[in-house]
């Protein structure tokens, strides 16, 4: 999926004067009409520093945000490209083009992978997934950003995101620690340290929405992170399901077939940020901080609430798609959310479950990515669970992006590998849909593939033709 930009009126930015602000608190609420957001150790060159008493995270201040975006506005910017003057690319870092990966052992195959696990005792040298990618266009070059979820083997093991960047969506710039500055890359957020919250045990992104304004330049786009938040409280699931249930899944395996079972409460939060590396969490209505709850004991959602992704329609009208486990069908699916601001949410249901017997999606669907296409319709790629546990990755259309989800009549589009050696001969899932400029018909898709040992990675498959087929990135072809 590339960059939703939405056009919010002039008067949706507040400048927020640090010296001036009354008693600032980083759990804000969304209730208020635009949140402080004030770092815990904010320094900034003009003002004097600023410390939190109460601090729930550490974060950077933001001067302008949008926290009712393009409401009453009808100029919506449909364009799936962002210009680049709107979000200060000169200030950003240059790419050298070249990979800083970790490469994988010379005996596993690489076909199709991009983005490996990063060297030892980095942040994500232990796995790495949920790959969320962006593409920024500009009269002079493409930007490319991917947030994605990653582990380290010392420690807590406890899941952090990090941004990497690139200039053509292939070779990464990545960072081994913290980002220190707005144009630097590497770990950005971590979990909560907040024993009530929702994420205090992992927290793994879902969706970017970028909010901005043609009005102001530079300063006023506004990075919105939906993410999903665990905390350590155990899910009991009810009778024995036919197949193994994960939230989240683990990279950390039990040999090579077996798998972690634990089963974790999960929810959707909201972050918002300046640059893309900041980012400052948004207290949501749930005693937790999370945006919404699960549902009740006799609803499909019951569980947990995992992987939101948020497509912006029209004015006032967001979508959110999220997946839980059915403990009545005994099948994982996917259900939708409105919103007319990003932050409160009404659910509406289920819309897509899983297929007939025999199917790769027998035992339910996951892990939406959802794009509004340039002639129409809906398109969404999804985690599809068969009946042995193997995921792959299907795809489904829809004219209105709420209703009557049509699965592909050629089932799964993307497989593990059936080399022996494949980095992602185990599962592959968690897409993220990437659709190209161009009269061209092109589409991009990053997923999560695992192999031996449980060693995760990011890879990427092209469609290019009018009849969406992925096929393995192999390289670039003059």
């Amino acid at each position: 999926m590339e960059v939703v930009a939405m056009s919010a009126a002039a008067s949706g930015f507040q400048t927020l004067n640090v010296l001036t602000s009354r008693k600032i608190s980083n759990k804000v609420n969304i209730s208020s009409h635009c949140p402080s957001l004030i770092s815990t150790s904010f320094s900034h060159p003009n003002y004097p520093p600023i410390h939190n008493p109460n601090p729930r995270n550490e974060f950077r201040f933001i001067s302008r945000c949008s926290t009712k975006p393009d409401i009453g506005s009808d100029n919506a910017i449909e364009d799936n490209s962002v210009d680049g003057s709107d979000l200060d690319l000169d200030n950003q870092q240059k790419f050298t083009g070249l990979s800083q990966n970790k490469k994988p052992a010379s005996s596993v195959s690489s076909r199709g992978l991009v983005f490996d696990i990063g060297i030892e005792n980095s942040w994500d040298s232990q796995e790495i997934g949920s790959p969320v990618v962006k593409r920024f266009l500009s009269d002079e070059e493409e930007r490319w950003y991917m947030w994605h979820h990653g582990s380290s083997s010392n420690g807590k093991n406890l899941d952090s995101i990090g941004l990497a960047v690139s200039s053509n969506g292939i070779h990464w710039e990545r960072g081994t620690g913290l980002v220190q500055s707005s144009s630097d890359v590497g770990l950005v957020m971590n979990c909560s340290e907040d024993w009530w919250a929702f994420d205090t045990e992992s927290i793994r992104p879902s969706e970017i929405v970028i909010m901005s304004s043609s009005k102001v330049r530079v300063s006023s786009a506004v990075y919105w992170l939906y993410y999903t938040g665990f905390n350590s409280e155990r899910v009991e699931i009810p009778g024995t399901p036919k197949v193994l249930v994960e939230n989240p899944e683990k990279g950390k395996r039990n040999g090579e077939e077996g798998a972690v079972n634990d089963v974790y409460r999960s929810l959707p939060g909201l972050a918002i940020s300046q640059d893309g590396r900041h980012w400052a969490r948004i207290e949501g209505e749930h005693h937790s901080g999370a945006l919404f709850d699960v549902g009740a004991a006799n609803e499909w959602d019951s569980l947990f609430i995992a992987e939101p992704k948020v497509v912006y329609h029209k004015s006032g009208d967001l979508r959110m798609y999220y997946h839980s486990f059915d403990v009545v069908s005994g099948k994982f699916a996917i259900g939708i959310a409105r919103s007319r601001d990003g932050m409160k949410w009404v659910k509406l249901g289920k819309i897509i479950s899983g297929g007939n017997e025999g199917s790769f999606d027998e035992f339910g669907v996951k892990s939406a990515s959802v794009v509004r296409k340039k002639n129409g319709g809906y398109l969404v790629a999804y985690e599809g669970v068969a009946a042995n546990g193997e995921k792959s990755i299907g795809l489904a259309e829809s004219s209105d992006g709420l209703k009557d989800w049509k699965k592909s009549v050629h089932g799964v589009v993307l497989k593990p590998s059936v080399e022996e050696d494949g980095w992602d001969n185990k599962e592959v899932g968690h897409p993220c849909l990437v659709q190209m400029d161009g009269d061209a018909d092109e589409w991009r898709l990053y997923y999560k593939g695992i192999g031996r040992g449980g060693r995760s990675g990011i890879g990427l498959a092209i469609s290019e033709g009018n009849e969406i087929g992925f096929k393995r990135w192999t390289g670039f072809h003059l």
